[in-house]
């Protein structure tokens, strides 16, 4: 891959890979004085995870209270619900501790930002869902880690709950009283110790996966989670010309701060602003980015997703959509099959589309009620939890993959 290419990829906001295609990461270098702490201890997120929780699911696991305590928990869904009084005691008290926004939260960003995801959701839904979701597929320790674990074998489900994270972290009320983020990011941060636990046992994971350790989801690869989702996200919004005022951007950054820190990320590795992330991302990320077997795979799966509902478009349209968001480079390694005449559909039309949506075209473009249907298709897939319009539970997992 050329240093053009390389530049490229990133400027797309595709450059967001764990692994390179060496299969070691580089060495930590982005400075903690760009971070919301503004200093820092030296420690490396790629040796970071969270020793407490991870002790607390391994134990749990070996004991075989898993089963129990997500029967406990499908009761605890608010973020102002009462913690299950039959969760084992010591659970209990690590979730007492950590089940609230931390004291640099500031509900008022946080307010903004869920007004900025209501007005803006045209754009998000497309792309969490096909640059975000897609480009999940080519970080290669996230694809062999989701490919492997127990989510991996049934991307349905996988899927649903990873729109139930997103879907809660958009929520007008993600952070109130009323809202369930809070919750979903606990229950997400227990899943995370339970695969950090349950990954190393597999022969098929161990065997190609490079973590330090092999020890799966460190700090560095959950902020490199939220460079896929966040940076990514506010680099095309920008890419695209959709009106942001500082304001707006500055809240949805704070959102995110806000999610990573309730996922276990160290304040000494969360960016402070826009600009902090973009070096974070630029300088550990452009040389990362690999197709794996399991990354083919997991994108095949994904998009047949997509295509089983009623979009109104074709699976070329859907390919090409993708190659529009992320490139055609990780469209090939995908194996994506070319569609020039949706191509071109999209090239002009789709930000002919976004115009006419800002009120900066005052005619509606040539295409415009497929781009409207399309998007709606997607967001409902975003809405209804890719499966139904409840919110998909977030369980536990007390295994991996069958046969790894």
């Amino acid at each position: 891959m050329s240093s053009l290419n390389r530049r490229r990829a990133l400027s797309l906001g595709a450059a967001l890979g764990l692994a390179s295609v060496a299969g070691t990461a580089p060495a930590w270098a982005w400075s903690s004085t760009g971070s919301i702490a503004g200093t820092g201890t030296g420690a490396d997120p790629w040796w970071v995870w969270d020793d407490e929780v991870d002790r607390l699911l391994a134990k749990l696991l070996e004991a075989g209270e898993v089963p129990a305590v997500n029967t406990a928990m499908e009761s605890w869904v608010n973020n102002s619900d009462q913690l299950p009084s039959d969760l084992p005691s010591d659970l209990a008290t690590y979730l007492q501790q950590v089940n609230r926004l931390p004291s640099w939260a500031d509900r008022d960003k946080l307010r903004r930002a869920a007004d900025f995801n209501r007005r803006k959701d045209t754009y998000l839904f497309m792309l969490y869902g096909l640059g975000s979701g897609i480009m999940s597929t080519v970080i290669p320790r996230e694809a062999r880690s989701v490919y492997w674990s127990a989510g991996g074998a049934d991307m349905k489900d996988r899927a649903a709950k990873t729109f139930t994270f997103g879907y809660d972290l958009s929520d007008l009320n993600a952070f109130e009283p009323s809202g369930q983020f809070v919750v979903t990011a606990n229950k997400t941060r227990l899943v995370h110790a339970a695969v950090r636990h349950l990954l190393p046992q597999s022969t098929r994971w161990t065997a190609v996966a490079d973590e330090p350790k092999h020890i799966p989801i460190s700090n560095g690869d959950i902020l490199i989670t939220f460079h896929s989702l966040g940076t990514f996200v506010h680099k095309k919004l920008i890419e695209w010309h959709v009106p942001m005022s500082a304001e707006d951007e500055e809240a949805f950054l704070h959102m995110w701060q806000v999610a990573i820190h309730l996922l276990g990320v160290r304040e000494e590795f969360i960016p402070k602003t826009w600009a902090d992330a973009r070096a974070q991302s630029e300088q550990v990320l452009t040389p990362l980015l690999a197709p794996t077997t399991e990354g083919k795979r997991l994108a095949e799966d994904l998009l047949g997703l997509t295509a089983e509902l009623d979009l109104g478009v074709t699976r070329g349209f859907l390919n090409e959509f993708v190659r529009y968001v992320l490139s055609d480079e990780i469209g090939d390694w995908l194996e994506l099959r070319r569609d020039y005449a949706a191509a071109a559909t999209i090239r002009t039309g789709w930000p002919a589309y976004i115009a006419f949506r800002e009120g900066l075209l005052p005619v509606a473009p040539a295409g415009f009620y497929m781009f409207d249907q399309f998007v709606r298709a997607i967001a409902m897939l975003f809405l209804n939890n890719g499966t139904s319009p409840t919110t998909t539970p977030i369980t536990i997992p007390t295994g991996n993959r069958p046969g790894a």
